[in-house]
């Protein structure tokens, strides 16, 4: 266990409500949710303020059952530019005391300030950045100060908002151990309830099974787990100029109202899968497997993927496959809140490839053409120059360009 390093992890409270009360001071003290599709009943929460929080109020919720918890609650409609701009001042901050900053998305960072004892220790570090984000942004972070990402991670979790947690190698097991299993991170609901059928309940009880039981449950991941909860992950903290090589494209959407029919989940599909292509295209490179991910009204999630017969760039064929997968794998048992469609094992585009003899491959050649087509055309017009039919008219998909923010990591894996 390398007790040595420091690293920091830390998470901007309720950012994009605390962002829209720093933006209008009225909304201070108050329960205050961010909404997409504000318009319409069937909206989404986004993210909400800690008095909403504390009124019930979760992220995912619907608007009008929202409002139902908490009859006082303010909706306000994103603005991702401001998130944005927000997001990129915090990580100016940090850079004042390292380059090693990665992003977890918009509102999360790690940190590793392990050579950077000239500003002080990890947990002066930590307040020195906790104070000017506050003065300088009007925003609060909660921080975790730990020897691994994985424990910055669960300290910064702990206590919130505006609080500075420290996870030490002589503390980490009274911390760490007692909690759910559920608290580490990677541990999702379907690892949570396998590990619960062999009565393992706690981060401690993960640690404490060792590395091979665990590898026999969950294979390589397995092995993961247990040093995540052992504390003896050693992950770096990537440099601010880290580009991770490009594993698979996808594109996901939380949908303004649950789908309700197979046609709706096609719609959404087709429409994801329009960037998807795209940006295989922009990277030129081509997809040899699809993965989709759908979650259903109760926020329970399951993932599926498969083999190409060959390898594509076309929208329509990555749409097809996850339709494909989803109508084979999934179980209608709850209505579709969000789905996500990705190209995986990617390969380079002009890589030659073996023709499979019960491939329509004078089809596929067709659809590669028309697509070249298709993408000149919205190069020169818009994107909306030329579209599928079965596209027009509501995909009860977002229409606020949320889509549009994208954080390294998020997108691209």
């Amino acid at each position: 266990m390398n007790t040595d390093r420091v690293i920091l992890h830390s998470d901007m409270n309720s950012f994009y409500a605390s962002v829209e009360m720093m933006l209008d001071p009225k909304l201070r003290g108050k329960a205050v949710a961010v909404c997409g599709s504000t318009e319409e009943r069937h909206g989404i929460v986004l993210a909400k303020s800690e008095l909403a929080k504390q009124a019930g109020v979760k992220t995912g919720m619907v608007n009008w059952e929202a409002r139902q918890r908490c009859p006082d609650l303010i909706v306000v409609p994103p603005q991702y530019d401001q998130y944005l701009k927000y997001s990129k001042l915090a990580h100016e901050i940090y850079y004042r005391y390292t380059d090693l900053v990665e992003p977890y998305g918009m509102d999360e960072c790690w940190l590793d300030v392990t050579g950077s004892g000239i500003y002080g220790t990890g947990k002066e570090i930590a307040e020195e950045i906790r104070q000017a984000t506050k003065d300088e942004l009007g925003l609060t972070v909660s921080i975790g100060v730990s020897f691994n990402k994985i424990f910055a991670k669960l300290g910064s979790d702990l206590k919130k908002p505006d609080a500075i947690t420290e996870i030490t190698p002589e503390n980490y097991k009274e911390k760490v151990w007692p909690l759910a299993a559920a608290e580490l991170l990677y541990v999702g609901p379907a690892t949570e309830k396998k590990l619960a059928r062999y009565s393992i309940r706690t981060i401690g009880q993960i640690a404490e099974v060792g590395p091979d039981a665990l590898q026999q449950m969950f294979g390589i991941n397995g092995v993961k787990l247990w040093h995540y909860a052992s504390g003896t992950d050693t992950s770096r903290v990537m440099q601010k100029d880290f580009v991770s090589p490009i594993k698979s494209v996808g594109h996901g959407i939380t949908c303004t109202s649950d789908l309700q029919s197979e046609e709706e989940v096609y719609k959404v599909m087709l429409e994801l899968a329009q960037d998807v292509g795209h940006r295989l295209r922009l990277h030129e490179l081509a997809a040899t497997g699809v993965q989709i991910s759908v979650r259903g009204n109760d926020l329970l999630g399951a993932q599926y993927q498969c083999k190409l017969p060959y390898m594509t760039q076309v929208p329509l064929e990555i749409a097809h496959a996850g339709f494909s997968l989803f109508r084979e794998r999934h179980r209608w048992d709850k209505r579709v809140r969000a789905v996500t469609i990705r190209a995986i094992d990617l390969v380079p585009q002009d890589q030659p490839e073996q023709i499979v003899i019960f491939s329509d491959q004078e089809r596929h050649e067709r659809r590669n053409r028309l697509q070249d087509a298709i993408e000149d055309i919205r190069r020169r017009f818009g994107n909306t120059a030329v579209y599928n039919a079965i596209l027009m008219g509501d995909k009860k998909m977002p229409g606020d360009q949320r889509d549009l923010v994208r954080m390294p990591g998020l997108m691209y894996q």
